[in-house]
């Protein structure tokens, strides 16, 4: 019995000091260690919320305000002279941003402005892709009103979707392929007209830029992120410098050979209104906040944001421009909302 007892007491401090070894080296819950990763997550959250919010209402302002800048149904303003102030008020917020951390956290490898050509020479394509997408931007409004707009846009969606799997090499779920082909559905029921002879709201040549959008909208993003992320600890701002440098070079370019006569003609800022200021301005916050996405989420959570601002441009367009949104475009916004939640739990497979 004395040493069955001993025995036992053995087993019980065996136990003792294997559970004290497999703890240890292993944060305790209210550790300081445990309690700064918390931390750590909650502000990564915090700011991918932010982002995500602040992109959310900056894209669906955008479409309202290209159309409110319209006078007698046109633009009374050049449209390349209007992309090149956005490129240079973002690159311009970019430089203030980090003249910030230059002057809080000093001068580093990972955020001077100094670099190789190796390192921007990746910049021109995104660059002159944007450019032609943004010029898009403003022609396809002679087809489509701006709830249109927000509904054709979630072409992204597929674009973005299909580049992931072929640029970045990440397999798609079966839902979310599933969400594409419902996300095409809710697009073509939106446009859907029951009071016409034309069977959709949205004539060819609409339908045309908005899938040429979505596939130079599609490509430039999963580029540039693809860009931002090789190299992590490079300072966004630093990027987005050098995207918005080569942005203001192509569309200085573009004001030359488009819009000459009439900047010499009648100066460089004819046209402008208070909404073109505000227009400008939501162009270049909406840069920004795209890129901060790209750096601290991904360009999904993008397009996610376009698609929810498809419906606050629904709402204001009823009070600003008096949209009667019909029963086919308010299915089609259902069915469209439906297919980005659905893609939205379809988690992209690495």
């Amino acid at each position: 019995m004395e040493y069955r007892r001993i025995k036992d007491q053995d087993k019980n401090e065996d136990s003792v000091h294997v559970d004290v070894e497999s703890l240890r080296g292993k944060p305790h819950s209210g550790s300081p260690r445990a309690s700064v990763g918390g931390s750590a997550d909650r502000t990564k959250w915090k700011r991918k919320s932010i982002v995500t919010l602040a992109l959310t209402v900056l894209t669906s302002s955008q479409a309202i305000l290209i159309v409110w800048s319209k006078r007698a149904g046109k633009y009374e303003y050049s449209v390349t002279t209007a992309n090149f102030l956005v490129e240079s008020l973002k690159c311009a917020l970019s430089l203030a941003a980090l003249a910030r951390i230059w002057r809080n956290e000093g001068v580093t490898d990972d955020n001077r402005l100094s670099t190789t050509w190796d390192e921007v020479s990746v910049y021109p394509i995104p660059a002159v892709l944007y450019l032609i997408k943004n010029l898009l931007q403003y022609y396809i409004f002679a087809y489509v009103d701006a709830p249109g707009y927000q509904i054709l846009k979630n072409f992204n969606i597929i674009s973005t979707g299909v580049l992931y799997r072929i640029i970045l090499k990440r397999k798609l779920s079966e839902i979310q392929w599933a969400a594409f082909a419902l996300l095409c559905a809710g697009c073509t029921t939106a446009q859907l007209n029951s009071n016409s002879d034309n069977v959709l709201q949205t004539p060819l040549q609409g339908w045309m830029m908005a899938i040429v959008m979505a596939l130079l909208s599609g490509f430039a993003g999963v580029y540039t992120e693809a860009i931002i992320k090789k190299r992590p600890s490079r300072n966004i701002n630093v990027q987005n410098f050098w995207l918005y440098v080569f942005g203001m070079i192509f569309n200085a370019i573009t004001i030359v050979f488009q819009d000459f006569d009439a900047v010499v003609n009648k100066g460089f800022f004819h046209g402008y209104s208070f909404i073109t200021v505000l227009m400008i301005l939501n162009h270049a916050l909406s840069g920004i906040a795209v890129s901060m996405v790209m750096k601290f989420a991904d360009n999904i959570v993008k397009v996610y944001a376009t698609s929810v601002a498809m419906l606050l441009t629904a709402v204001v367009s009823i009070f600003l421009f008096g949209f009667h949104p019909s029963l086919a475009f308010f299915l089609g916004s259902i069915i469209v909302s439906i297919s980005v939640y659905l893609h939205s739990i379809g988690k992209v497979q690495r």
